[in-house]
């Protein structure tokens, strides 16, 4: 590890050497400019980095029915499968004329789902906006199946958007002599622009002052923020707190959406916060370029527990007394690797740490334990998010 700093140390002090008037200008600038070399900071546009204070969005819920399953459904039976599927065909088919006993009715190509969706604050009527759909009973998968017309509502029970179309689950399965393979979740699709907006949400965007809300939080941003309108409209934004920026309207405007046209624009140069965020159920790490990490020593080791059960049928004697009953016979063996350590040394970056870990032969799923011991010794010079 050290060798590599080595190296990048003499290779910087060479471009430094042929570049002669960058290294003039560096040192004109002295330790200050340095400390803003490393700081992670990059250049966004303000439209990426805030919404208008009360201007959120709506989220819209709904019960629906899947159709044109593969025999992957909802059970029909009441003692072991999901009654409300059965009660959700007959009702459908009664608003058809169609008069059916619910005793007699299969549904194994059919699945009771409940579908979300999020209404977008500017979303008009008419506008398509993707959902989500979910199984509610016991289907064993959603793929091939196709949504029936489902009402959407939300919090406040109003009709807000009508969905329906096929779904797509982004699952795998295979299945041979009782074993069975899946990829991905098969119980959960998505319908890209599935749901027409019926009833789009009033937005008051009246008044003398705009709100700005970022959408992190962070107060050396929000003052960024405020400098970078100000020198568009000279005192016409000041930074409240860390999530809120409140821009005076101009008098060369008229409206709120003029403001926000003219300001959409504004590049901001904002500091990234040094964040790792884990995945747990895909094993997923994604971690920042200034994120380091303290002098710290890792060890790992493996334990396998594995354990096999054998049957067979005791038969007793041909003339003597007994009977021919099935037995099981168990077995369980312990393998415990030997320890591996790493040494890291002060101001280890991520792409260290990644590289001597797979030098280790360690998964991803033993790196985000790794990660999460690291943090909890205080070594990680970064925010945790787990999600």
């Amino acid at each position: 590890m050290r060798t590599v700093r080595l190296r990048r140390i003499v290779l910087g002090l060479l471009v430094l050497a042929l570049s002669g008037s960058v290294g003039a200008a560096r040192a004109q600038q002295g330790p200050a400019a340095a400390d803003s070399g490393e700081a992670s900071t990059a250049t966004s546009e303000l439209k990426s980095m805030v919404t208008i204070e009360g201007a959120s969005s709506m989220p819209l819920t709904g019960y629906g029915l899947v159709v044109g399953l593969d025999r992957t459904g909802d059970r029909a039976r009441a003692q072991s499968g999901a009654v409300f599927t059965v009660q959700s065909i007959a009702n459908m088919l009664r608003e058809f004329g169609v008069k059916v006993d619910q005793e007699v009715l299969q549904s194994r190509n059919v699945a009771a789902v409940l579908v979300t969706a999020t209404l977008d604050p500017f979303a008009g009527t008419g506008s398509e906006i993707d959902v989500t759909v979910s199984s509610m009973g016991d289907a064993r998968s959603l793929s091939g199946g196709v949504l029936l017309r489902t009402p959407l509502q939300g919090p406040d029970k109003a009709l807000r958007a009508v969905a329906q179309g096929p779904l797509t689950t982004g699952a795998a399965q295979a299945s041979s002599q009782g074993t069975e393979v899946t990829v991905n979740s098969p119980n959960t699709g998505r319908i890209p622009n599935g749901a027409i907006v019926r009833q789009a949400r009033p937005v008051n965007l009246t008044g003398d002052e705009v709100g700005l809300v970022l959408r992190r939080p962070d107060f050396t941003n929000a003052s960024k923020i405020a400098d970078a309108i100000n020198e568009v409209f000279p005192d016409a934004a000041e930074a409240a707190h860390a999530g809120l920026v409140n821009v005076g309207m101009p008098e060369a405007l008229n409206n709120t959406s003029q403001l926000m046209a003219a300001l959409e624009g504004v590049e901001v140069e904002v500091k990234a916060p040094a964040r790792v965020v884990v995945n747990e159920r895909t094993g997923t790490i994604v971690a920042g370029g200034n994120v380091t990490i303290s002098e710290v020593m890792v060890t790992t080791g493996g334990i396998t527990v594995s354990t096999r059960e054998d049957r067979f049928v005791s038969q007793p004697n041909p003339l003597g007394e007994g009977e021919t009953q099935p037995v099981a016979e168990g077995e369980a063996e312990v393998q415990q690797e030997g320890a591996r350590s790493v040494v890291l040394p002060p101001n280890t970056n991520v792409s260290e740490l990644a590289s001597a870990l797979n030098d280790l032969g360690i998964t991803a799923r033993d790196i985000i334990s790794i990660f999460q011991s690291i943090d909890r010794a205080g070594a990680l010079q970064a925010e945790l998010v787990i999600l």
